[in-house]
């Protein structure tokens, strides 16, 4: 069976969700081969291994943190050659989706980003997409050279199929091209205790309706009752009631998980683009005529500071 390359996304050794996903659906159309660049990756190797990689190409170097995305793109580059795969996955994240167009064009092969879905197909391995503001689901593959594929958080569950593991040293050379624009300095993203937006299996979003920065505790609240993230509409943000990182939309972040509850929310259609494809969606708003009824599971017609205080007291009790 062809090997498929997955690009591993971690924290000094601590593999993050969204790999074990592309791991998943790498044994779809291969054997999985994980590609680990920095430290601490035989403490990885166990997670991975259990995921299905069945080996681990490892490297580390000091550029790796020095410099911006080209070093990684020159060792993506060297496990290619290595490896010669069928196929290339990685996490639709910014630094994903730039380490892979950079390797598709090196190896003058074809890339499809923000896939929700992946299937072997007789001429290659097929992606599913959703585009044009996620009015229309895609299917489609790549026609030249190694398929490069992105893909987004909570596309698929990860399962466990343990495999070997083997970690293995890859010899990796850095280009001096790749040295260009330097990292000076790194400030840590202050921890809210919750799930990074795009990752998380729950999202609970404010918008307009919540009517202040000083009322969005209440999403909060349902938030950490859920075990969620919390996001905030276009005009939620630029009304400046929450931070733009947080921002939902065509202009914020694409979300897909599990669970996303809009309270407040009109469903204007730069916001559904952000979250469209998330697998069963809830609206809270007292307009009943509000376009985000349109696409919802499930529609609660009423004022959110009666509904969501309610549902979250619910919650709270049912877990206690």
């Amino acid at each position: 069976m062809a090997e498929v390359l997955v690009y591993v996304d971690h924290v000094d050794g601590a593999v993050r969700k969204p790999t074990l996903e592309l791991l998943t659906l790498a044994r779809r159309i291969g054997e999985p081969v994980a590609v680990h660049l920095g430290p601490n990756a035989e403490a990885a190797a166990k997670v991975l291994g259990e995921h299905g990689a069945v080996k681990v190409l490892a490297a580390d170097a000091p550029e790796f943190a020095e410099y911006l995305v080209a070093p990684k793109v020159d060792a993506l580059q060297a496990a290619y050659d290595a490896v010669s795969p069928a196929a290339v996955l990685l996490p639709s994240s910014a630094e994903g989706k730039e380490i892979g167009a950079r390797l598709a064009v090196r190896i003058g092969s074809g890339i499809i980003t923000d896939a929700v879905d992946l299937e072997a197909g007789d001429e290659g391995p097929v992606a599913t997409q959703s585009v044009f503001a996620a009015s229309y689901t895609t299917k489609s593959r790549v026609s030249k050279g190694t398929p490069v594929i992105t893909v987004k958080p909570n596309s698929a569950a990860p399962e466990a199929a343990p495999a070997a593991g083997t970690v293995e040293q890859l010899a990796v050379t850095v280009a001096d091209s790749s040295k260009g624009t330097k990292v000076v300095s790194r400030t840590p993203r202050e921890s809210t205790g919750r799930p990074e937006l795009t990752e998380a299996a729950i999202v609970v979003s404010g918008g307009r309706g919540v009517n202040g920065a000083e009322n969005f505790p209440v999403i909060e609240a349902l938030a950490d009752s859920l075990g969620a993230a919390v996001g905030a509409s276009r005009a939620a943000v630029d009304a400046g009631w929450y931070p733009h990182t947080n921002q939902v939309g065509q202009t914020g972040k694409s979300v897909s998980p599990q669970l996303y509850i809009a309270a407040g929310i009109s469903g204007a259609i730069q916001h559904r683009a952000g979250m469209q494809t998330s697998k069963t969606i809830v609206a809270i708003n007292k307009d009943a005529e509000a376009p985000i009824f349109e696409l919802v599971d499930y529609g609660v017609v009423g004022d959110l500071f009666d509904v969501v205080p309610a549902l979250t007291e619910e919650v709270n009790s049912r877990k206690g």
